[in-house]
């Protein structure tokens, strides 16, 4: 590892304050906005591997499911694209929503748009809940996409800037305990429902009612003081502050807010600003982590889990079942993750979920090479069978305290006021085009790549384990408005960093 990779965060100023109960309802309520898209990584995978389902709106791959003519594989039963559409669909609704969602968040606040994903949301799982043709669906998946853009955009920023200093990482992680809990819903619901015949309906339709919480409780939330500073409210800034700190003395930390809202409004161009030297290593992270979490393959695994196991002869039951048990494998995981993200920090997490995670693919690649060769024909015994779901929730376990909640936390935790908008519009847009990619293609690749493609996202793994053993900094315990400080004390990113970036103190000043 290279000298210097950790920066002091001991060096940093520490505001006065406490943990009140007023920020912890608060933070869950918004964090609310993970349902949505936990409950849809979810339910996607069980709804297409339901018969009833594939009858209606996709025929044909049922057919070739049955009979597999035309197919020489068993790794290809499942290739069709206007299947992954369905899927994909909704993750490039969310790109393009992302940058929307960047220009509201900025000047209406964090609150508002968290009430639009969740409304946008709600329209989206009705019409997907009655759908009565495939247009219907698609239709309902580009709403629900809108839904997951704005929420995902406005919901860690929200929990990053409501949070105390100390416990940023747990509550910002509260999203990503959301995501996981709406996965594990989902696939609680899927197991329930998959036996009856409209089952896929209730399914589908069930989104609704997280939608219509979060919409709900988006009304009694106050925003954050960093937003309101930005729209010039300093006096309910102030209030909402002392509120959420529970002290009265809070100039310092409101100053450091005013002085780095001021600093922002000099920047007229945040999307220009950000790809300034300055601004370097927010760009690289906020672009290169979704990148990295979506190649992680988890998604093939949220997304296909019980098309994954129906392919590897677990049967139908047993394939819902064991995605629930990875469900919950991936709840209790992130609750890892929020227990000792503030005690130990964000890059040991990094650190050993990847190797985890990458000694559970090979293993996971050579059982099924073993079984299944070339030609996807073989079956694994009870005891084998079992020993490879063991892997598999190895592996979520890993990624659900490591790149799941670090991938959401680390981004919005980064960006300065004056860039923070539009880092976070990258963070998602990157991560919801990579998320499409990979829905799109996992199918076809699974179809070609056969047991090598957990090899191929193996490999993925390792380099974006070297990537955060040498570039990522510590930013445990640094208050969000001075975590440029980690830039200029770092090895790398000092020779990138401009030195009129102040490391004495971070007004965020901007060049002329």
């Amino acid at each position: 590892m290279a000298a210097g990779a950790f920066s002091n965060p001991s060096k940093a100023r520490h505001y006065e304050g406490k943990v009140t109960a007023f920020v912890l309802v608060t933070c869950f309520v918004a964090a609310m906005g993970g349902l949505l898209f936990g409950y849809d990584l979810g339910i996607t995978g069980g709804v297409t591997s339901m018969e009833p389902f594939l009858i209606k709106f996709f025929p044909s791959v049922y057919r070739q499911m049955k009979d597999g003519l035309g197919h020489q594989s068993a790794y290809c039963k499942f290739d069709n694209e206007l299947l992954t559409l369905f899927t994909s669909s909704l993750y490039l609704a969310a790109l393009v929503a992302s940058f929307f969602a960047s220009i509201t968040t900025r000047i209406l606040g964090r609150k508002p748009s968290m009430f639009i994903g969740g409304l946008f949301f709600l329209v989206g799982a009705l019409l997907n809940g009655f759908a009565m043709n495939i247009e219907m669906l698609i239709i309902g998946r580009l709403f629900l996409g809108f839904g997951v853009g704005y929420c995902n955009q406005s919901v860690p920023v929200y929990l990053s800037e409501m949070a105390p200093t100390n416990i940023r990482g747990a509550l910002n992680m509260g999203f990503q305990m959301m995501i996981t809990i709406g996965i594990l819903i989902a696939n609680l619901i899927n197991y329930g429902t998959s036996k009856l015949e409209n089952g896929w309906r209730i399914s589908l339709g069930v989104g609704a009612v997280p939608a219509f919480l979060l919409c709900l409780g988006s009304l009694f939330l106050g925003d954050t003081p960093n937003s309101m500073i930005e729209r010039g409210q300093h006096d309910q800034a102030k209030t909402m502050l002392q509120k959420i700190r529970g002290i009265q003395n809070v100039e310092e930390e409101l100053q450091d807010l005013v002085d780095a809202s001021e600093a922002a409004k000099k920047v007229e161009h945040p999307w220009k600003n950000i790809s300034q030297p300055r601004y370097r290593p927010q760009l690289i992270f906020c672009s290169f982590i979704p990148f990295f979490q979506q190649l992680t393959g988890i998604n093939v695994i949220m997304f296909y889990a019980p098309v994954l196991f129906n392919t590897l002869g677990f049967g139908d039951d047993a394939s819902l079942m064991s995605a629930v048990i990875t469900g919950g494998v991936n709840v209790l995981a992130t609750l890892v993750s929020i227990l000792y993200v503030d005690k130990f920090g964000r890059r040991i997490l990094f650190l050993e979920g990847g190797i985890q995670m990458l000694i559970s693919q090979i293993l996971v690649g050579v059982m099924i090479a073993l079984k299944f060769g070339m030609n996807g024909e073989g079956s694994f015994s009870k005891g084998e069978a079992n020993f490879l779901l063991f892997l598999i929730c190895a592996y979520v376990a890993a990624f659900a305290w490591s790149w799941g909640p670090l991938g959401w936390l680390v981004p919005s935790e980064i960006c300065p006021l004056e860039v923070r908008s539009a880092g976070q519009a990258i963070n998602v847009a990157v991560n919801m085009l990579f998320t499409f990619i990979i829905a799109q293609a996992f199918l076809t690749m699974l179809c070609h790549l056969k047991f090598s493609l957990f090899f191929f996202f193996a490999f993925f793994v390792v380099i974006m384990t070297i990537f955060i053993a040498l570039l990522l900094p510590e930013t445990k315990n640094v208050p969000i408005e001075e975590i440029n400080k980690v830039w200029r004390s770092h090895w790398f990113w000092s020779k990138i960093v401009p030195n009129d970036v102040s490391t004495d103190n971070y007004d965020h000043k901007t060049s002329p």
